[in-house]
């Protein structure tokens, strides 16, 4: 079992991951490790102890990525009402997923080779619009026939076509749509 790191290189780690993420997104995953380290405000030296590779690296941008996304479900409902923060996390998925198209070369492989992972990422999204859906329609704002996966879906798929049209704009405009399609009828 690995130690918890100090204050300050978990610090460190986070940054790393940020800042990678940001350059995966920009780069593609042949961003510079050297770049990303700097960017950091950290030697080399430390990224390659955190991450002995490049996959390793990739691997835990994913990771953390995932998690950031499904925790923000949480988050937004804490701060804002239902419909709110379902529109505020789709927004969110699409970065999200603009990531993950950053990592498009390198992320079969590592998906691949981590048994479990696609399902596990899967799982922590769907119980993340779950939540948004159940608040939704507890408040009466949602329809009752949602069902989460398909929002998922939909929601995949509207990145997909915003990447193939390098139009974030355009995703966002769909994700309006798609919540117009998913709020309840008033009487």
């Amino acid at each position: 079992m690995a130690r918890p790191l100090r204050a300050d290189a978990q610090a460190n780690h986070e940054r790393l991951l940020e800042v990678a993420a940001a350059a995966i997104t920009r780069e593609g995953t042949d961003a510079s490790l050297k770049a990303i380290a700097a960017e950091a405000g950290v030697g080399i030296g430390t990224l390659y102890r955190r991450f002995p590779t490049r996959q390793d690296l990739i691997e835990a941008v994913y990771r953390s990525e995932n998690a950031r996304l499904a925790a923000a479900a949480g988050e937004l409902l804490e701060q804002q009402p239902p419909i709110d923060a379902l529109r505020a996390w789709m927004e969110r998925f699409v970065d999200y997923m603009l990531t993950k198209q950053g990592m498009s070369d390198a992320l079969p492989m590592i998906l691949a080779a981590r048994d479990g992972l696609r399902a596990q990422s899967r799982e922590a999204l769907e119980g993340a619009v779950s939540a948004l859906v159940d608040a939704g329609r507890r408040d009466g704002a949602l329809r009752e026939d949602i069902v989460p996966h398909d929002v998922l879906m939909a929601l995949g798929g509207i990145t997909l076509i915003a990447e193939h049209e390098r139009q974030r704009e355009l995703a966002s405009r769909l994700v309006s749509l798609l919540i117009d399609g998913l709020v309840a009828q008033r009487p």
